[in-house]
């Protein structure tokens, strides 16, 4: 029974439960090196994925797809990746890469996780397709473990339990993701309009002036007297506002260590 499981999921490997293409990428075993097409790869083929992502967007990827734009058949394919959801972990790990060297041992950790958090935060704005990809499970690809090292490596001298550092990891993370998503959704949203990012908060601002009664809606109301919407703010302001507060939250969780 032991071996039985130990092979399923894993093919020829050590028992990882990895699909082959992504042991290949540890090492674990050699990749396909002759196929039914010359110079066909599993490189070529996420290369060829992921520049088709980035012109077009995640949902114009598909295997029948990629293949045509390799000029090979679709079966031709599954030679090299299994299925899209395994093509989709080996597009992440391409396009993420890995992390920069973000800090030497005299940095704090906050200005670590904040270094950490914005490094994630380009990686997401050059590749906007990553952020629907769909999560089929935790970091398991040699760059995602390495953006998960640097971020463990920024609270090491936070005295946190590491419970605590992969619950910090996760809250940074999800929001860095959360917020290049909707920076990424505005942005499609202001170019639809074919107005300047500046002219579409005018614009919004002036419909927004004309619907909303200040007796019904009088903080709504009092938002725009103020007039902070009429002007677009940095393109950071938000990362920036939301990122501190959530570090000024894990100081206080590393102070409150400190004290106890």
């Amino acid at each position: 029974m032991a071996g039985d499981e130990g092979r399923k999921g894993s093919g020829e490997g050590g028992g990882t439960y990895l699909p082959p293409s992504v042991e290949a990428a540890w090492g674990l075993r050699e990749r396909p090196t002759k196929g039914p097409k010359p110079g066909l790869s599993t490189d070529r083929i996420v290369a060829a994925a992921v520049e088709l992502a980035s012109a077009e967007g995640l949902a114009a990827v598909s295997m029948g797809r990629v293949a045509k734009e390799l000029g090979v058949s679709t079966m031709s394919l599954y030679r090299y990746v299994s299925a899209k959801q395994e093509l989709y972990v080996l597009m992440q790990e391409a396009a993420t890469g890995a992390p920069p060297e973000l800090f030497g041992p005299e940095v704090p950790w906050r200005e670590r996780m904040e270094r950490w958090a914005r490094a994630m935060r380009e990686v997401y704005l050059r590749s906007p397709w990553l952020l629907r990809v769909p999560v089929s499970g935790p970091p398991a690809t040699p760059h995602a473990v390495a953006w998960w090292e640097e971020a463990l490596h920024s609270l090491e001298d936070t005295g946190l339990d590491e419970g605590a550092k992969i619950s910090v990891t996760l809250l940074v993370a999800g929001f860095v993701k959360n917020d290049a998503l909707m920076a990424a959704e505005l942005a499609d949203a202001v170019e639809a309009s074919g107005y300047a990012p500046e002219e579409a908060m005018t614009q919004y601002s002036r419909t927004l002036r004309r619907l909303v009664d200040p007796e019904v809606f009088p903080r709504v109301a009092g938002l725009i007297e103020s007039g902070v919407l009429d002007q677009p703010d940095a393109p950071d302001a938000e990362f920036r506002f939301g990122l501190a507060r959530i570090l000024d939250g894990v100081a206080a969780l590393v102070e409150g260590r400190e004290t106890s």
